[in-house]
């Protein structure tokens, strides 16, 4: 016959419970990619706002800890993308093939973003 279950839940949960699972290095990448962009946000804006005070230890904080954010984000993403470079080259020649037009949505999505980026870069050029 095939493979027999276990009679009761208890052993059920025992059998879960004692089954090794290998460290997924994949899914940890991409965590850390996750959780290290999350930060580099609230760092950056915190840093921000502490940007004309002496180098107190609050601001020296912040600048420590979004540098290191910052380079963990760097690093995980560089990881990510040699764990996963089967499936990325899959989809590189895959798009390679079809060449589709652009979406509305993504031109949309382009034309959102550049227009923030100008209007926050803009600010900068102004008393010039």
């Amino acid at each position: 016959m095939g493979m027999e279950l276990p009679e009761s839940p208890r052993l059920m949960k025992e059998t879960l419970v004692n089954q090794t699972t290998r460290f997924n290095l994949r899914a940890f990448a991409t965590l850390g990619v996750l959780f290290s962009g999350l930060g580099l946000p609230v760092t950056g804006i915190a840093n921000h706002v502490y940007q004309f005070e002496s180098l107190s230890t609050v601001r020296h904080a912040w600048m420590a800890a979004h540098n290191s954010l910052g380079l963990l984000f760097v690093v995980f993403c560089i990881w990510h993308v040699a764990l996963n470079r089967k499936a990325l080259l899959n989809h590189i020649r895959a798009f390679a093939v079809r060449v589709p037009m652009m979406s509305r949505e993504a031109i949309a999505a382009v034309a959102v973003v550049a227009l923030v980026l100008f209007l926050f870069v803009s600010h900068a050029f102004h008393g010039q």
